[in-house]
């Protein structure tokens, strides 16, 4: 798109926009009409949505309607138009070159430390967020060498079975009562392994959802589990749930396993995390503390 043809589609809107306020003002902005009268129909028209200019419902306040009013009585219906947009650059494009030759000069510079350089050399400089936001521009921030940014956090099991993360996610209200969605993606493929919708989340869904996953893909190398109430939930035989230490629950999960059928996995190798938000980096160090056994293929 052309420069003519964005400043005719922005005039446009612009036009609509001022179009719809005239539109809502017509009636409260006419000078026959007593204070009191005004006020009540502003009061009015602030209380309930509006079609706004492109079809959306629109609230205005008081305080903006009677802003409108007092712009369209000197000024007409050029008065109710929205201003042009400022995109140009008012700082000089001089010294904002300067900065940003003093940060590749010297990465590790910071922006208040720039704006120094320029007031003793220049006798002025942009503020600290102004030459923030410009080295965010030029991405000098994040690339002072023109370097990608070194990534941490990123993990992939090198093998398919090598890992397993198990976790539950809270779902909608199904028949009045909150449903929770058990998984267990592959850290290699990324593939669901197995899931399970439960009413309650806890170790025995868990376990219900990971049966069908060593069926079907055999046994992981490691699980890990995300440290919640999966595993602080302790379920006792008359079927009451206690939150407390995740060693009781653990067991239990181990017993569930061993119970699909299939080889009994090691409770070394069921890895609880300590929060959601850790990195996979610290996660895989956590996975390896397990003890190793024989991996079987994704079947």
């Amino acid at each position: 798109m052309s420069g003519a043809d964005e400043d005719r589609r922005r005039a446009a809107r612009a036009e609509q926009v001022a179009l719809f306020r005239y539109q809502l003002i017509r009636e409260a902005a006419d000078p026959g009409l007593t204070v009191r009268q005004r006020g009540r129909m502003v009061r009015e028209l602030a209380g309930k949505a509006h079609e706004g200019p492109f079809g959306e419902p629109v609230t205005v306040s008081r305080a903006t309607i009677d802003r409108w009013i007092r712009a369209w009585r000197p000024g007409g219906f050029a008065a109710l138009s929205p201003p042009a947009r400022q995109v140009t650059l008012r700082t000089d494009a001089q010294v904002l070159e300067l900065a940003a030759g003093l940060k590749r000069e010297n990465p590790d510079r910071t922006a208040a430390q720039v704006q120094r350089i320029l007031r003793r050399t220049c006798g002025w400089s942009p503020s600290p967020r102004t030459l923030l936001r410009h080295f965010g521009r030029l991405e000098l921030s994040t690339r002072p060498g023109g370097r990608a940014p070194a990534v941490f956090g990123r993990f992939e099991a090198p093998a398919p079975n090598e890992m397993w993360t198990g976790d539950a996610l809270h779902g909608p209200h199904i028949a009045g009562r909150k449903a929770y969605l058990f998984a267990f993606p592959g850290d290699h493929s990324r593939a669901v392994m197995a899931a399970r919708w439960g009413y309650f989340e806890d170790t025995v869904r868990l376990a219900a959802a990971l049966r069908p996953a060593l069926a079907a893909r055999g046994v992981p190398a490691r699980i890990y589990v995300v440290f919640s109430a999966l595993l602080r939930c302790r379920v006792t035989p008359t079927g009451k749930r206690t939150y407390g230490s995740a060693a009781p629950s653990r067991l239990l999960l181990v017993a569930a396993l061993q119970g699909s059928g299939d080889r009994p996995l090691p409770r070394s190798n069921v890895v609880p995390a300590r929060s959601t938000h850790q990195n996979a980096t610290r996660r895989h160090a956590a996975s390896c503390c397990g003890s190793n056994h024989s991996q079987r293929n994704a079947t």
